[in-house]
Formats: structure tokens, C-alpha cells, sequence
């Protein structure tokens, strides 16, 4: 989605990573047709831009020259795309988003597919990692919006919840807690499988069970993983029980291999947060991209199942 020259492209890529192999992998091209369209850019300025000895790419005085030129070029072909859009009540341009692992993996692909049907001409590139990584990326500027699971108290940026979720407590469904109420010194006794540090899932559950006096010295924590399909497959595995959203575990309670139990005096909810940078609210793709979510997350959330179905907390 571009009406600027390819070559000027192909050239950002390259300076941007100092390597002809690695920004012909994020172009999904080949080595060789990335060093014939720099070449064919040097014969067209008819000077050499980049330095190429030692095993090393470095960009010469010409190239440094042109690299603020073909920036300032990707911009107003941006913005050309976004004043077509616009004419027609869309979005256009690019849209960087960040996911925590939960939302990337189990909501993130039905929000982008819908998000795209209403602002086809967005092209969007998406990060993955835990909140705090995510947070971290929104800080640095190395995306644009993040989605987090769970309220973070930050000023330097704008975090807005746009839905609700209910942590389940997971079991193999084997096992002697399946489908009943357990207590909170049966917890301290019983194996558990936890996210890692800075996971906004294992934040939630830690503070949902301090705030019953549970802290997490007295848990037996087996494992950390880093990955919710992990807690899972390691819970499948009789590895022990673990806290996992309602939307993960939707697959294995319909095959059987998981089923919930649910622990007396717990509640477990918390949102899923939208953030991005402080100051003016978000305009253009980002700040079409947050209406969306805003709205669009109510359509789509299941209705908050009764203690009488098991999932529910508390």
C-alpha cells in the first residue's frame, strides 16, 4: 500500500537494518533482487550510498543525505492514502498494535478481522509479549496502541478498559477438585502452575488472593510459565491446577480434558485495557482503532456465566 518509488523501500529497509539479508527478509525478497534495486537507486542518484566492505553496510554522506528525504516520502504517501480513505469515511496508513498473550491469542484476530472489514486500506503489524513488555514498547514508541489484561496505574500514558473477563481456576478433569468448591487452605496445598513476572494475568490472580489473605509465599508454586497455552497444557498433564481467563480454556473444557473448580471467597474479574500515549486523544488509524474496541468489544463478549454453569469465581 504504497505510490512511492519501491526502491526508496527497499533503501529504508536496508539502512534501517544495516544488512541486505535482514531487511530482504522483512521485505520478503531475495538478497539478490534487494542489492539490484539499491543499485538501481545508486545509478538513478549517481552516487554510491552505501559503504560495503568488512562484512559491514554503512550508510555514505549521500545516503545519509536521502534517508531523512525518503522518510519524509513514506509519510506523505501515508497521508495521501489517509485523505482517499478519509473521503470515503475510512482509515488508512499504518496501525502498530501490541498484544499481551492472552488477548493476542484469543480475542486479538477477531478484532483486526472486523476492524479491517469497515478500514481495508489500515495495514497493520502486531507485537506479542506481557503487559509489561507491551507497556514498555508503548513508552519507547515502538508501537502505537497496546492491549493489556488488566488496569495499570501509569502517567505516562491513557489505559482504558474495554472489557470485562473472568479468571477461571483449571483443573485436569480428573482431578478430586473437578466441577466443587474448594477452600483457601486447600489452595496453599495443591501444586500450582503460574505466568511469569510481569504477566498481567499472574498480577491479577496475586492480588485477587492477597486481598483474602492469601499471599504467594504460601502457595505451592510448581512451574512459571511463560505462555498460557502452558499453564494449560501443563494443568493437562496433571502437572498441577492453574488460573487461567475464560476465553483460553473454551477448547479444552469442550473436548474434557480441563474442567473448573472454583475457590470459596474468591472473585476473580478484571478488564482488558486499551492503552496509548499521553496527551491529546488518538486520531487517524489509532484512534479509529480505539472507538472500535471500545464498541466492538460488547458484541462479542459472552454473557457472564452463573455459578450454577462453574464459571464463575467465588
Amino acid at each position: 500500500m504504497t505510490i512511492e518509488n519501491f526502491r526508496l523501500i527497499v533503501f529504508r529497509a536496508v539502512a534501517r537494518h544495516s544488512s541486505f539479508s535482514r531487511a530482504a527478509e522483512e521485505l520478503l525478497l531475495t538478497q539478490p533482487a534487494v542489492t539490484q534495486q539499491i543499485k538501481a537507486l545508486e545509478e538513478q542518484f549517481g552516487h554510491p550510498l552505501f559503504h560495503r566492505g568488512g562484512g559491514r553496510i554503512s550508510l555514505t554522506p549521500g545516503g545519509a543525505a536521502l534517508l531523512p528525504f525518503a522518510e519524509q516520502i513514506k509519510v506523505l504517501s501515508e497521508e495521501a492514502f489517509t485523505a482517499v480513505a478519509k473521503a470515503y469515511g475510512q482509515e488508512a496508513g499504518e496501525l502498530s498494535v501490541g498484544a499481551s498473550q492472552t488477548i493476542a491469542q484469543y480475542l486479538l484476530p477477531t478484532f483486526l478481522a472486523a476492524f479491517l472489514q469497515r478500514n481495508p486500506d489500515v495495514r497493520i503489524t502486531v507485537r506479542i509479549g506481557n503487559s509489561d513488555q507491551m507497556l514498555a514498547a508503548l513508552v519507547s514508541g515502538e508501537i502505537q496502541v497496546a492491549l493489556l489484561e488488566g488496569p495499570e496505574l501509569r502517567t505516562d500514558v491513557h489505559i482504558e478498559a474495554f472489557m470485562e473477563d473472568h479468571m477461571v481456576l483449571v483443573v485436569p478433569a480428573s482431578h478430586e477438585w473437578a466441577g466443587r468448591k474448594v477452600t483457601l487452605d486447600e489452595l496453599r496445598t495443591q501444586p500450582l502452575l503460574v505466568r511469569e513476572f510481569g504477566s498481567g494475568s499472574r498480577r491479577i490472580v496475586e492480588q485477587a488472593l492477597a486481598g483474602v489473605g492469601l499471599k504467594t509465599k504460601d502457595l505451592n508454586i510448581r512451574m512459571e510459565l511463560d505462555s498460557t497455552e502452558g499453564l494449560l497444557n501443563g494443568a493437562e498433564a496433571g502437572l498441577g491446577v492453574t488460573f487461567v481467563s475464560r476465553w483460553a480454556v473454551r477448547n479444552q473444557l469442550a473436548l474434557g480434558t480441563l474442567t473448573l473448580a472454583r475457590v470459596e471467597g474468591l472473585k476473580l474479574s478484571r478488564s482488558f485495557s486499551v492503552a496509548y500515549p499521553a496527551g491529546p486523544e488518538p486520531i487517524g488509524s489509532v484512534g479509529a482503532f480505539r472507538s472500535f474496541l471500545v464498541g466492538y468489544a460488547a458484541s462479542v463478549a459472552p454473557r457472564r456465566a452463573t455459578k450454577k454453569q462453574g464459571l464463575g469465581q467465588g
